[in-house]
């Protein structure tokens, strides 16, 4: 079992990987229920789609203002 997560944290060298365990212990030194919450759903997010809630929200909005725009 030791060598597995040995093998895992080895393997483990990305960005990503590492927002990730920055996002779980973030979660470990939290006190508030809200908080805890978001970034169990932010560690979530950023495993799923490599990408954490903001920066998900920041491309929303982005998209929604050039949509807005008016053509020229």
């Amino acid at each position: 079992m030791k060598l597995i997560a040995l093998m895992m944290l080895i393997l483990m060298t990305g960005c990503s990987e590492i927002l990730l365990l920055s996002s779980i212990g973030g979660v470990a030194v939290s006190q508030s229920p809200a908080i805890k919450a978001y970034n169990g759903v932010d560690a979530l997010t950023i495993m799923k789609t490599k990408k954490d809630i903001k920066q998900h929200a920041y491309e929303r909005i982005k998209n929604e203002t050039k949509k807005s725009e008016p053509n020229e």
